[in-house]
């Protein structure tokens, strides 16, 4: 795909709402193409919220066709059932596009606000508005969306040492 924009789905994992974003790279350029979340029912069953994850994120990708995908890697918490809950949205996340054919690469947080804000420490505040910068035809109405845009602008920073890392194992 030399000289043809690389279309990047980037995917921050939630069980409550897990937030998707596309962003097209066309070299150094980065174009907005639709972002948004896919919001489960904490009343729902467990299995039932990651079928509801699942379902949305396979629209997502069958309507607008990435070529790669990024997700965000947990981070470990002090409450262990939350964590585990959010690995199992996580799995999803990364089930997906890999059963679709995309590589998928993953970001610790850190890196995702460094690479977005320039410190890994950055306030979500600061990713939404850094998002309006590079952006600015986008208007994530969540945070989740405005994160999952963060990951997929990452993901076009970095993709080319992440694609070699891949192919490599």
């Amino acid at each position: 795909m030399v000289g043809h924009p690389i279309r990047i789905l980037g995917i921050d994992p939630g069980l409550r709402r897990t937030g998707w974003g596309l962003v097209e790279a066309d070299g150094n350029r980065l174009i907005y193409v639709a972002c948004g979340s896919v919001e489960t029912s904490e009343r729902a069953a467990l299995g039932a919220r990651l079928v509801v994850i699942h379902d949305g994120l396979c629209r997502v990708i069958e309507q607008y066709r990435p070529h790669e995908a990024a997700v965000e890697a947990t981070f470990v918490n002090a409450n262990a059932v939350a964590t585990l809950k959010l690995g199992q949205a996580r799995g999803i996340a990364m089930l997906v596009p890999a059963r679709a054919g995309l590589p998928v690469a993953e970001y610790a947080p850190n890196l995702v606000k460094k690479s977005i804000v320039g410190s890994g420490h950055a306030e979500k505040t600061q990713i939404r508005m850094m998002i309006g910068v590079l952006l600015p035809k986008a208007d994530p109405q969540s945070e989740d969306a405005a994160d999952a845009l963060a990951i997929a602008v990452c993901h076009a920073h970095h993709r080319t040492s992440a694609v070699l890392r891949a192919a490599a194992s």
